[in-house]
């Protein structure tokens, strides 16, 4: 049986997040949280980075965002410092633990993704990335207007009386 989009997608998410797991199983870090923590650093240059950017630059939900953050918190790799304008916001501070994981994460995260497209071209690479931008669009569209597989209401819609 030839696999859809949606299977070949399933199978290099998996692929990728056992091959980032086990690499950085000896930092004590996930795959998950190595990507988090280079995010951090990247965007801490620029300004201050809340869990809402960190919700919305990988599609987590909330209360993953939160189990993600707590443990890179508790594993001292960032800390959360109140913001002065606004006691609510907590902004995510990485610490010298995460900048010392920074070159060892870079590396990784490069060399995995030189691994899965070795054997493409420039040219191939930009349309994956195209296309990928593009399924994700339409799975966010999808998900604005409907809540399943079927041609249900989304959750927000009235019910209509029979």
């Amino acid at each position: 049986m030839e696999k859809d989009c949606g299977a070949w997608i399933n199978l290099l998410s998996h692929k990728v997040k056992a091959r980032l797991d086990a690499a950085f199983q000896y930092l004590g870090i996930t795959g998950v949280q190595s990507r988090v923590i280079y995010y951090i650093l990247a965007h801490s240059k620029e300004g201050p980075v809340f869990q809402r950017d960190v919700e919305s630059a990988f599609g987590l939900s909330r209360s993953t965002a939160t189990g993600i953050l707590q443990l890179l918190e508790k594993n001292g790799i960032i800390i959360r410092e109140s913001v002065e304008s606004d006691a609510r916001l907590k902004s995510l501070v990485p610490t010298r633990k995460a900048f010392e994981l920074t070159a060892q994460v870079g590396e990784c995260l490069k060399e995995t993704d030189r691994r899965l497209t070795r054997g493409l071209s420039a040219g191939q690479i930009l349309l994956f990335r195209e296309m990928a931008a593009q399924m994700l669009r339409n799975l966010d569209d999808w998900d604005r207007e409907t809540c399943g597989c079927s041609d249900s209401p989304s959750p927000d819609a009235p019910l209509q009386q029979v």
